[in-house]
């Protein structure tokens, strides 16, 4: 097992175009850190870079205590799991299992012995002498899995390995993935751009932008604080609804289009809200947090969210149910990175007659039909604000 230390590496390709800026990341003895973000954004260019496979315009890369910036990829004691498995047609199961120790001239007793292991490990036992061809997807994922591990690596970096299977197969797999590491103990970097996957997975997940670093932490730690709009509109499914509002000029209202909603008295006197009282801001509500406010059993002078109904979807344990309000959404998923202007993205009149679209989780015994108009229950302790012009987290839950 290794550390794995990333230190302001960057990679510019000969055309300009900037991949990865300034990242800074280390991986932990034994963790599992997915990179997560959506495509294009630098996270499987950072992850050949640690590989060997990608030179590295600018910075440090530690594997352990060694520099390996140039260090070939052979000597760099990692083992990779791809997309696409990456397995030879013309081989067994076995051997190709084995393959990395037979390049190695590891004696033929201690190649069986070290494939048996790993095959009874992984549930192969049974498919040794099968070729590829004849395996399912999830076979051949777990063969790519066991050609990484039959060699003991020191570090493993897997690339999407998932992404080719089926959705009830990608949930077993990703189970199995994260169940087989963790009884390895090997540290391992993965990436990947569904954020279902990072959340679920990895112990903790670093969420990329255009080759920006844009949080690192636990994943309930990035779901419950995220640090930008970025960030919240791409962590969550559904995504939370981002609106433009407004703050009172006593600092104890936000207003969402037509509609206000009273702030609790610790955050009416927040200092962190002060800069922006009668001003404008970017208002956060995730849809879980938008119950039917006919089941919520809360008196009827409670704070209410009204909205019109587009859409219902019903998906047996719960409802998604779409809607539309009269405040400006942002699209918190392309949002700007911190120091980035929202500018480009377009800041309607506060209160102009716009109808933008949200989503509310609702229990599946709720009634709401599409074509009424319905409230839900608005927790505005729950609501998560955002700096306009820079993006940034001004405050959410438990702030």
């Amino acid at each position: 097992m290794a550390t794995v230390t990333l230190e302001h590496v960057s990679k510019v390709y000969p055309n300009g175009l900037k991949a990865v800026s300034d990242l800074n990341l280390e991986l932990k003895d034994g963790e599992f850190l997915v990179l997560v973000g959506p495509s294009g954004c630098g996270k499987t260019t950072a992850l050949r870079m640690v590989a060997g496979l990608e030179d590295i315009s600018d910075g440090t890369i530690r594997i352990g205590d060694r520099v390996v910036n140039d260090i070939t990829p052979q000597e760099r004691d990692i083992a990779m799991v791809f997309q696409n498995y990456a397995l030879y047609p013309h081989m067994t199961v076995a051997e190709n299992i084995g393959f990395s120790l037979k390049l190695h001239r590891a004696p033929k007793s201690e190649i069986a012995e070290r494939v048996a292991e790993v095959a009874k490990i992984l549930g192969l036992e049974e498919h040794l002498s099968r070729k590829p061809a004849q395996l399912s997807g999830g076979q051949r994922q777990r063969v790519a899995m066991g050609r990484a591990i039959v060699r003991h690596p020191a570090v493993f970096l897997m690339d999407e390995p998932l992404s080719n299977l089926d959705a009830k197969l990608r949930v077993q797999m990703r189970a199995e993935v994260a169940r087989l590491q963790r009884r390895l103990k090997v540290s391992t970097l993965y990436v990947t751009h569904d954020q279902t996957e990072a959340m679920t997975m990895g112990d903790r997940v670093a969420v990329l932008k255009d080759g920006v670093l844009q949080q690192l932490g636990r994943p309930q730690e990035i779901y419950t604080h995220p640090a930008n709009l970025f960030v919240a509109g791409f962590i969550g499914s559904p995504a939370m609804n981002v609106y433009e509002g407004a703050l009172s000029e006593a600092g104890d209202e936000i207003k969402l289009g037509s509609q206000s909603f009273v702030l609790p008295a610790s955050w009416a006197a927040s200092d962190l809200l002060a800069p922006y009282r009668g001003k404008r801001i970017v208002v956060g509500v995730r849809p879980e947090d938008l119950p039917d406010a006919a089941q919520a059993g809360q008196p009827s002078g409670g704070q209410r969210l009204v909205g019109q109904i587009e859409l219902v979807e019903e998906l047996g344990s719960e409802k998604f149910v779409h809607f539309r309000i009269d405040a400006p959404r942002v699209q918190a998923h392309t949002a700007a990175a911190p120091g980035e202007d929202l500018g480009a993205l377009g800041k309607g009149e506060i209160g102009a007659a716009v109808l933008s679209e949200g989503v509310a989780r609702v229990a599946p015994s709720s009634k709401i039909r599409a074509g009424d108009q319905a409230s839900f229950t608005l927790d505005v302790e729950r609501l998560y604000l955002f700096d306009e012009d820079t993006s940034e987290a001004i405050r959410g839950p438990d702030s």
